[in-house]
């Protein structure tokens, strides 16, 4: 077990992608930190994420040759923004996020590769880009780790094959067509087998992709530059000397409480707030209106680290237009009778073949909407009707050409959802209203007049596939619109669902150098947030895939630079 030390330069709290950015950095210039981890793994968030880092004008994108225009960028964020827009932190992130992403890229283990093809959430805005802008890190293998791959966040159970193999966005295209093309199914055939071998030499796979790809080539140069990172150890406090500056923490650890100096400060870096209930009910208008909430980042996100700074003065930002990062989970049975929440990110809703209906089976948004989009779509439905839930629902064909939920997409078997029953079925569409609860007069209306449009190629209700990035989640071999087609090839499916989050957005108010700042706006000396500690730059807006990953690892280099005396 790595000794808790009673001193450093700079203590970083949060081993995420923020984290393990601001300790780097840090080291690189000169200082020694040290990251305390409170769960029993390291990664935190990242490490279970789909690993997106959106990042304009970015040198990976430019390298391949791309091009952006930050002026644009800037006049995208702040259409999405409206009148949060907070000019400081987001013109700090456009000019640093590039910086960033070149030192990260040519200093450390972390590697990255461009989307040339991946359109920001709403397309059709000013300024928004179809490419680019989002990058990815490289597969990593994870063996390179040693003995400190147990000590990784593992993957979610439910986001594997065969107990365990983890596919990246390329692998699960294979993977949807390898039982119609025979280039996809040699290539899911090698997929398995190098799953397979590691699993006999390693016990787990060591190919690690999307987020988990990002923590692991993170914490190999966090391991290299022999920075301590302490897991199973709490922040319990910040300490002050006689002038306000942070000057170093009370944590909590396997070996009771101690105390350790900070000389440049404390970096909070720990996830936010997303299991706190307390600070959820309050954040959160439709918790605290009595609708159900399910979280998908790690446990250990309680807010330690928020209510720490509070303690001392620091400002919690409550005007974002949402607290959080919305998705839509549905709710997997555990043996015990409990149940776990599974999202509905980008692999169903938009596809062809798939609607979205309240109990009373009417349609109320557009299903190939950003998962955060749908939400608020959801919430309003849910509000509106007084209901804890809606439904998704398609036909026997879009169910094994896609998959819906955690049902997977054939040869995948679908009998285990039925029995547990997250899988509702019906021979007819008056069957499924049957078994389901919904509205069957309405659901059968709804069903025909959506079909109608769809054969068409326009949803008129809703304009499901109206969007570049809405016919990119679609299927491209669907013509006339790649998100639409009518359910007519019963069996008809559903699966219920509910309004849920992959992170908070709200956070602490922080300058463009990162420094927490108080109630009246002054920074607060040797204090520092990045990561979903700090409130959320898009203020919570959702334009595009990474916009969590990309300003945590801008400010995480921020005030890794800023402590150094550097910014």
């Amino acid at each position: 077990m790595t000794m808790v030390p009673d001193q450093c330069d700079l203590l970083v709290v949060g081993s995420g992608a923020a984290g393990m950015a601001a300790a780097i950095t840090a080291a690189h210039s000169g200082l020694k930190p040290v990251i305390i981890e409170k769960s029993s793994y390291f990664g935190g968030s990242t490490a279970v994420s789909g690993g997106a880092i959106w990042i304009p004008d970015n040198p990976i994108m430019r390298a391949g040759g791309m091009k952006d225009d930050r002026a644009e960028a800037r006049r995208y964020i702040e259409g999405e923004t409206g009148n949060r827009f907070n000019a400081e932190v987001v013109d700090a992130f456009l000019e640093n996020g590039p910086e960033a992403i070149g030192f990260f890229h040519d200093n450390t283990a972390l590697k990255f590769t461009h989307r040339p093809y991946s359109p920001d959430y709403h397309s059709d805005q000013p300024g928004a880009a179809m490419g680019g802008r989002v990058i990815d890190a490289e597969d990593y293998d994870g063996s390179r780790l040693g003995a400190n791959l147990a000590r990784l966040r593992p993957p979610i159970a439910d986001f594997t094959l065969l107990g365990g193999m983890m596919l990246n966005r390329f692998d699960i295209g294979h993977f949807l067509r390898m039982s119609r093309s025979f280039n996809s199914a040699v290539y899911a055939t090698r997929v398995v087998m190098r799953y397979a071998k590691d699993r006999l030499v390693h016990g787990r796979t060591t190919r690690l992709v999307l987020g988990a790809a990002i923590a692991g080539r993170l914490a190999e140069t966090v391991f290299s530059l022999k920075i301590p990172l302490l897991l199973d150890t709490e922040l319990v406090g910040l300490e002050q000397d006689a002038e306000g500056r942070i000057t170093g923490a009370r944590v909590k650890g396997p070996g009771g409480f101690r105390d350790i100096a900070a000389a440049k400060g404390v970096v909070l870096a720990s996830g936010g707030f997303p299991h706190d209930t307390k600070r959820r009910a309050r954040s959160f208008h439709h918790v605290a209106k009595g609708l159900p909430h399910y979280s998908m980042s790690p446990t250990a996100g309680t807010g330690g680290s928020i209510e720490a700074a509070e303690a001392i003065g620091a400002e919690f930002v409550t005007s974002n237009n949402n607290g959080g990062f919305w998705t839509p989970v549905s709710l997997l049975p555990n043996a015990d009778g409990s149940k776990r929440p599974f999202p509905h990110l980008f692999l169903d809703r938009a596809k062809p073949g798939v609607i979205a209906v309240g109990h009373d089976g009417k349609r109320f948004t557009n299903e190939a909407r950003s998962y955060h989009d749908f939400v608020q779509g959801l919430i309003g439905k849910l509000e509106s009707e007084n209901r804890k839930s809606a439904w998704l629902v398609c036909d026997h064909r879009a169910l094994r050409r896609y998959g819906l939920g955690a049902v997977p997409a054939f040869p995948g078997r679908v009998g285990p959802y039925l029995k547990s029953g997250y899988l509702k079925r019906g021979r007819s569409v008056a069957e499924l209203a049957s078994v389901t609860g919904i509205v069957a007069d309405q659901l059968e209306a709804t069903i025909r007049a959506f079909n109608a449009d769809a054969a068409q190629g326009h949803d008129t209700a809703f304009g499901k596939g109206s969007t570049a990035y809405q016919t990119y989640l679609g299927d491209a071999e669907q013509k006339p619109n790649a998100c639409l087609r009518p359910l007519d090839n019963p069996p008809y499916y559903a699966i219920e669902i509910y309004p849920g989050d992959i992170g908070t957005s709200m956070g602490l108010a922080v300058n463009g150098r990162g420094q927490v700042r108080d109630g009246e706006g002054n920074v607060i000396a040797g204090l520092y947030a990045c990561g979903n500690d700090m409130n959320s730059i898009m203020a919570g807006a959702y334009p595009g895939a990474g916009i969590t990953l990309g300003p945590a690892l801008t400010f995480g280099y921020v005030v890794g630079r800023t402590a150094a005396g550097e910014a």
